[in-house]
C-alpha cells in the first residue's frame, strides 16, 4: 500500500510540480496515472522512489515513510521501469542486466540465477538471455527492462510511459507483459487505450493536483472531464462516436 498525505513538491526554481496530493494505493491495484505533459506524473514517481526530496507532506510504502534513511528498504519494495529502456540496460548480455539488481544485493549466485530465470520465464523471454541488449528491438528492450525490475521481487512497480514510441506489435507485446504481472502497478501514460484495456483505476493529474480518481470507465469515458485536462477519449471510443454519428 502507498499513502500520500498532503504531498507537495516544488522544483528548485519555485515551480510547484505537486500540490497537496492525498491518495491511497491498495495492494494489487492496476492504476493508470494520466495527465497532459507537465501534469506531475514523473515528479510523483521520483518522489515515491526518493529520487526527489519531498517538500511537504509525506509518502508511506507499507507503513514505511519515504525518507533518506529508509530508501534502501523502499527501493527493495518499489521498482521503477523508466520510459527509455537504454537508461536501465547497460550490460553486454541480457542475463547480466536482469542479474544486476540481485547481485547488487549480494545474493548468492545460485539465488541470482533463480531470480533471473524466474523473471525471464514469467515474461516469456528466456530465448533472449544471451543476447546483447543494444541489438534488441525497442519492444524487446522494454520487456528486458521490466525483467530487470522483476528480478528484485518488488511488491510495487512504477511504469513510465511503457508503450511510447513502439510499433503496434511491440505495443501489444508490452501490454500483454503488463497484464501478466500480479503485483501493484502504477502506469504513467498517455496511452488511454492501453489504460482502458489493462487498468482498473485511473488517477488524473492536472497542474500537479489530483483532478479525478475513479474506475477506468468513470474516467476514460468522460469526454468533458478529459478535455478539461487537455486529454482526449481513447481512440477506440472516438471511433465508436464516428461510427454512431
Amino acid at each position: 500500500m502507498i499513502q500520500f498525505k498532503d504531498l507537495s513538491y516544488s522544483y528548485p526554481d519555485g515551480h510547484a510540480a505537486i500540490k497537496k496530493v492525498n491518495l491511497e494505493i491498495k495492494d494489487g491495484e492496476s492504476i493508470a496515472l494520466v495527465g497532459a505533459n507537465g501534469a506531475g506524473k514523473s515528479s510523483l514517481f521520483k518522489l515515491i522512489v526518493g529520487i526527489s526530496d519531498i517538500g511537504e507532506g509525506s509518502i508511506e510504502v507499507d507503513g514505511i515513510p519515504v525518507e533518506k534513511k529508509t530508501l534502501k528498504d523502499i527501493r527493495r519494495n518499489v521498482g521503477m521501469v523508466f520510459q527509455n529502456p537504454d537508461d536501465q540496460l547497460f550490460m553486454t548480455k541480457v542475463y547480466d542486466d536482469v542479474a544486476f539488481g540481485p547481485r547488487n544485493e549480494l545474493l548468492s549466485e545460485g539465488e541470482v540465477e533463480t531470480r533471473v530465470n524466474q523473471a525471464l520465464e514469467v515474461l516469456g523471454i528466456t530465448h533472449l538471455k544471451d543476447r546483447m541488449p543494444h541489438r534488441l528491438s525497442g519492444g524487446e528492450k522494454r520487456i528486458i527492462a521490466i525483467a530487470s525490475v522483476l528480478s528484485m521481487e518488488p511488491n510495487i512497480i512504477l511504469f513510465d510511459e511503457p508503450t511510447s514510441f513502439l510499433d503496434p506489435k511491440a505495443r501489444r507485446n508490452v501490454m500483454e507483459t503488463l497484464g501478466k504481472l500480479e503485483m501493484t502497478k502504477i502506469i504513467a501514460t498517455h496511452d488511454l487505450d492501453m489504460a482502458l484495456d489493462i487498468c482498473d483505476r485511473v488517477i488524473v493529474l492536472h497542474h500537479g493536483s489530483v483532478f479525478a480518481d475513479g474506475s477506468v470507465k468513470e474516467i476514460l469515458l468522460n469526454e468533458e472531464l478529459l478535455l478539461n485536462c487537455h486529454l482526449e477519449l481513447p481512440l477506440c471510443m472516438q471511433r465508436c462516436k464516428t461510427c454512431n454519428a
